[in-house]
């Protein structure tokens, strides 16, 4: 064959490549649009026998054939969301590739046209190509056809993700639409003699100082009698006290040493330091924390957050499980910082007096601002994703001066940090859509990062004996080893939580749902070792306390595991109140916080 005819046949088959490879991304387009226009018509999601189905439940709670076939169907639908989002990403790739190859074949064929004779063109081109004007629109209808489809596309994860969120709230809504916090008219008597104080703050008020207040005593097991932070010491969910009562009774008396009225609502749990309780309440109008005296209930001050320099006129809009007290503040025997939805945060010394106070900025989300604090050496951190501008920022705790903020590329959360130490070294531990990071907490600089999670993680990550768990519902529970933090050791989509947060010791990792199932997993291996349906709504994080599980659902019913093979159940105790904040435990007495009480629970 000679030279000639040789590069005559490599045109025609590059033609025949860049045809085939045509048609497939045409195909691919088309398969695009078609997917968008179902999506239209019928939601992969949100299916209303779904809904249906789980009005149904809400009536007969104890229905268990019922409630199997609810958790079976939404299993269905969670993987037609990700199969969705799955073709969606596939057929984008698909798409670009076939592009790519059609370019580099006709900057092949442009190479390789004048290497061949002009006598030899109309014969190596096929017809459609020799004519200019069938060139132009093949290239102008092509192009058109594949823009389209990437905006399809792009509208279709959109438009899923849209209802995906829509979903999560409507179920949220559904299940806390008959908990709406309430505030008693009838105040305790006890909380009406103390002191009140009304905070009017700017930050000129703040004085700068460059002094970092010493550091905070980190203790990894627990077993410490104050109770610093949301789930306590570092963030773990692990208590190891002596003398913590195993049976208590509200409707007898039974080991409630006192109860008091709540004047505010508030989801956040209670904070311990010495003898100094601390929460927080907050309506549309109103942002208080209170302090009380955890020995005897009595109130030792309150405290009005009010006229903050940067803070919104008017309140965020946010769902009713969440509300505008959220966030679980934080002490360090210094004094107490909290922080509510619409952004404002405040430092407050341990008698009630102001130390700084300023607005974050106007967060932009649902649920307002609703992560916990955290404390680390005399820091203050607060995790605030936002849509658009999510951030970990570390203040003074004594002034409140930003001492550094880093960006975080990552979606809108409401997850808390924690705390781990591992190797001598201390991190800071964040999870939000799409990835689990560590931080340096002297200067934020991010240690690792693993891309394991998704959609608007709500629970906080879990640790114990080097392993870091996260779950967020619609995602995967999720192990990660420290001593390679960039892999997952295993992962589980069975039982997903979207409001509990997981708990683990170095035999179990325990998650909770907030639909009422309890799963039991093998720590090391992600084996499941056992499951129980508690058969009622759960929002209260599960807390491992010596060698049990703590459980509370929201009608204030906490159910008491041995943590053995089997999970033995040794105890179930009520409250007569709702409860969703996580139990708090200091110097052998529970501290439970309902929807107008707060309890304190101890051996008489």
């Amino acid at each position: 064959m000679s030279k000639e005819n040789k590069y005559l046949w490599l045109h025609k088959l590059l033609y025949r490549i860049a045809f085939i490879t045509s048609i497939f991304v045409v195909l691919i387009c088309i398969l695009m649009l078609a997917n968008f226009l179902q999506l239209k018509k019928s939601d992969p999601v949100n299916q209303k026998i779904i809904n249906t189905l789980v009005e149904r439940l809400y009536q007969n709670p104890d229905d268990h054939e019922l409630r199997a076939q609810v958790r079976e169907l939404d299993l269905l639908a969670r993987k037609a969301y990700f199969t969705n989002q799955w073709q969606i990403k596939t057929g984008t790739y698909l798409a670009l590739a076939g592009i790519a190859i059609i370019t580099i074949v006709f900057q092949w064929i442009i190479i390789n046209t004048k290497k061949i004779p002009e006598s030899l063109l109309p014969e190596a081109q096929p017809l459609y190509m020799n004519n200019k004007n069938a060139r132009k629109w093949i290239a102008i209808g092509g192009s058109m056809i594949l823009l389209l489809a990437l905006v399809s596309a792009w509208l279709t994860s959109l438009q899923l993700k849209d209802k995906f969120n829509e979903k999560l709230v409507q179920n949220k809504q559904a299940t806390a639409s008959d908990s709406v916090l309430q505030v008693s008219d009838n105040i305790d008597s006890n909380i009406a003699d103390s002191s009140t104080i009304t905070i009017s703050a700017n930050p000129t008020e703040i004085k700068d100082s460059n002094n970092v207040p010493t550091e905070t005593i980190i203790e990894e097991d627990g077993s410490k009698d104050n109770f610093p932070i949301f789930r306590g010491s570092m963030g773990h969910g692990i208590v190891k006290q002596k003398g913590i009562p195993l049976s208590w009774d509200a409707a007898s008396g039974k080991n409630i040493l006192w109860k008091i009225t709540v004047p505010l609502p508030g989801y956040n749990s209670p904070v311990l330091w010495g003898r100094n309780l601390f929460i927080t309440g907050a309506d549309a109008n109103k942002r208080e924390v209170y302090c009380y005296d955890k020995n005897d209930g009595k109130q030792l001050w309150k405290v009005e957050v009010k006229n903050i320099e940067g803070s919104p006129a008017v309140a965020p809009k946010v769902l009713a499980e969440t509300g505008h007290a959220a966030p679980t503040a934080a002490t360090d025997g210094n004094g107490v910082y909290a922080v509510f939805s619409n952004g404002d945060i405040v430092g407050i010394d341990m008698n009630g007096k102001l130390l700084w106070a300023f607005n974050l900025g106007i967060p932009n989300n649902h649920y307002g601002h609703s992560s916990s604090l955290l404390l680390v050496n005399g820091k203050v951190i607060v995790q605030y994703d936002q849509r658009n501008a999510a951030k970990l920022i570390a203040l003074n705790s004594k002034t409140g001066k930003q001492i550094w903020s880093v960006n975080r590329q990552v979606k809108a959360s409401w997850a808390s940090p924690i705390l781990i130490k591992w190797e001598r070294k201390t991190m800071i531990i964040a999870a939000a859509e799409p990835y689990v990071a560590a931080y340096d907490p002297e200067t934020g600089n991010e240690i690792w990062k693993n891309n394991c999670i998704g959609g608007e993680v709500g629970p906080s990550p879990a640790y114990a004996n080097g392993t870091l768990f996260t779950v967020n519902d619609y995602s995967k529970f999720a192990a990660i080893k420290l001593s390679d933090p960039t892999n997952t050791i295993w992962t589980n989509d069975e039982y997903l939580s979207d409001i509990p947060s997981p708990v683990a010791n170095e035999k179990y990792a325990i998650v909770v749902t907030s639909f009422g199932v309890m799963a039991v997993y093998d720590a090391v291996s992600g084996s499941k070792i056992f499951e129980k349906e508690l058969n009622e709504s759960v929002y209260s994080s599960p807390m491992i306390v010596n060698d049990k599980l703590f459980v509370t659902d929201k009608n204030g019913l906490t159910r008491i595991f041995k943590m053995e093979e089997n999970f033995p159940e040794i105890g179930q105790n009520k409250v007569d109140d709702n409860v969703f904040p996580t139990l708090a435990f200091a110097e052998g007495k529970i501290f439970i916080r309902g929807h107008k009480y707060l309890y304190c629970i101890g051996k008489k």
